[in-house]
This record gives C-alpha cells, structure tokens and sequence, in this order.
C-alpha cells in the first residue's frame, strides 16, 4: 500500500496545495470524532462539514457521499496501523514471527483504546466487508499485509502458508478484540488475554506441523 492511499484512494478530487490537504485531514478527524458519537448510521455529511469547520460544498469537492469519507478515513487508520506495527518490529527485539503477530495484536488493542473513530469502525466491516479492497474482504486486507511485514522482517520462505496462518489469525483475534471492547469501553482484560493466548498457541501450533517453513529467528540470526 502506497504511502498516499490513505488520502487518495476514494477521493473525488485529489487535494494538491497545503490548504487542501489540510481541509481533507480536518474532515476525516471530524468524521472520526462523530462516528464515536452518533455512529455510522447517524453520520451525514452536514453534520461533517459543521464539526470540521468547512462548507457543504468543500465536502462534495472531494467526496462523493459518507462511504467515501469513512473509506478514506478506514485506510488512514490501515496507514497508521501498518506505520505503528513497523516502528514496533524495529524498535523491539522479538525472537520469532509470532511474538510480531503478538505486536500486531497489541497495536490493533491501542489503536481501539487511543484513535478516534476506530472503536466503530475497525478496518471498515461496519460499513462494507470490502472497504478496503473490492475484490477482498477487510480481514483478508490485514492479513495480506500483515504477511508481507512479517515475511521481510522474519525472512518467511513460505510466504502462502503464512498468509493462510495469519488469514485464521485475524479472523479469530477481530472477533475476540470487537466482544472485548463491547463488554468494557477500554477492552475486558480477560478477553483479550485469551485472544493472545488463542493466537499464540494456534500459530506456535503451526510452527511445529511445519506451517508456515520459515526460519524461527529473524533473516540473519545465528
């Protein structure tokens, strides 16, 4: 995913000078702001345009409807989580593939408790299984790129069977992280340390059937 989708990818018209930019970026915050409050359902584009401070018509400028701007604002969200599971693979030393799924669980826990909007919204589902991408659902996305993190950082030969792995993973760790955060605003603790827990044993159980063949250790460890 290129470093511009998430400010290019369902826009009406590209913003090109500063002023732009920064108008788009206000709306997607507002957008974030009232899905909290009022919901995907409840969203308009007027209410958009008074939260971010700007026209009715500056909003159609560059969005065709609210599905855009969610869209937009979901593959921002995607952009921040892949930036924030990156600096966390190179800031931290982990041992092997699945302590950086455990990382990733981590960042997708923040990103519920810090980031305005993702509570709601996730990666998109509440509004449409292919947000992301029409030919894919969201999972199948995160997955997606989550592999290609992993597999460069790890060194993963067996890029297919550690799609595949991760696909499970996702699936199993979303649903148990979305019945977290619905029986506690901050996440029941208990929950996501199942879902942890869940995810570890499935993948270190992968490892030892042979899937995905990768090294256990980081490209370059002795």
């Amino acid at each position: 995913m290129s470093t511009s989708t998430a400010t290019t990818g369902p826009l009406r018209r590209v913003p090109v000078q500063g002023r732009s930019v920064a108008r788009v970026q206000r709306m997607l915050d507002a957008c974030a702001e009232l899905v909290d409050e009022v919901g995907y359902e409840g969203l308009t584009t007027t209410l958009l345009a008074e939260r971010a401070g700007v026209a009715i018509g500056s909003v159609y400028q560059f969005f065709p409807d609210k599905r855009a701007i969610v869209q937009a604002l979901t593959l921002r969200n995607l952009e921040a989580y892949l930036q924030r599971l990156a600096d966390r693979l190179t800031g931290e030393d982990l041992a092997d593939w699945w302590d950086g799924v455990d990382a990733g669980i981590d960042e997708y826990i923040s990103m519920h408790r810090q980031v305005p909007g993702f509570r709601t919204l996730h990666f998109g589902d509440i509004v449409d299984v292919h947000l992301l991408d029409e030919d894919r659902d969201n999972n199948g996305v995160i997955a997606e790129q989550l592999t290609q993190v992993l597999a460069e950082r790890f060194g993963i030969r067996d890029v297919a069977r550690l799609r595949f792995a991760l696909e499970i993973a996702v699936e199993a760790a979303d649903a148990l992280i979305k019945l977290a955060f619905r029986r506690a605003h901050e996440g029941d603790e208990r929950v996501l340390a199942e879902a942890k827990s869940l995810i570890r044993e499935y993948l270190h159980a992968q490892v030892e059937a042979g899937q995905p063949a990768a090294a256990a250790n980081p490209a370059g460890a002795s």
